[in-house]
């Protein structure tokens, strides 16, 4: 028998929201490369290749949020968590290395905005 929605623990909600995000991205003609890699220190949700441009991937799903709920889970010390553990998958995939990369965030389900929300380049270093 099929789970509503409530019924979902948080991990499978958000493993929903990433596979969501995923088929998004491969509509938009990007290569998954990994998902939820993860060192001790961080984790991020979707490794992605568009063009010459590795593309980390931070997945939110807020269907009862805004924006503003986006801003404060996306703060500096969650972003830093993103960089730090990017760096670490380049060290780790060094046929990456001479490629541009970029943090993108993909919102779902937030209120007033498209079902999934890209926000290309969300943050940077």
């Amino acid at each position: 028998m099929k789970k509503s929605n409530s019924e979902l623990s948080t991990r499978e909600k958000g493993n929903l929201g990433e596979d969501r995000a995923v088929n998004f991205l491969l509509s938009q003609k990007y290569e998954i490369l990994d998902r939820n890699y993860r060192i001790r220190t961080g984790e991020v949700d979707i490794v992605a290749l568009k063009d010459d441009t590795v593309v980390f991937v931070e997945v939110k799903s807020l269907p009862h949020g805004n924006l503003e709920i986006l801003s404060h889970e996306l703060n500096s010390t969650k972003q830093k968590k993103i960089i730090k553990t990017s760096k670490s998958y380049l060290q780790n995939h060094r046929q990456y290395s001479n490629r541009f990369i970029r943090y993108d965030v993909l919102a779902i389900d937030v209120p007033g905005l498209d079902p999934v929300h890209h926000i290309v380049n969300a943050f940077s270093e």
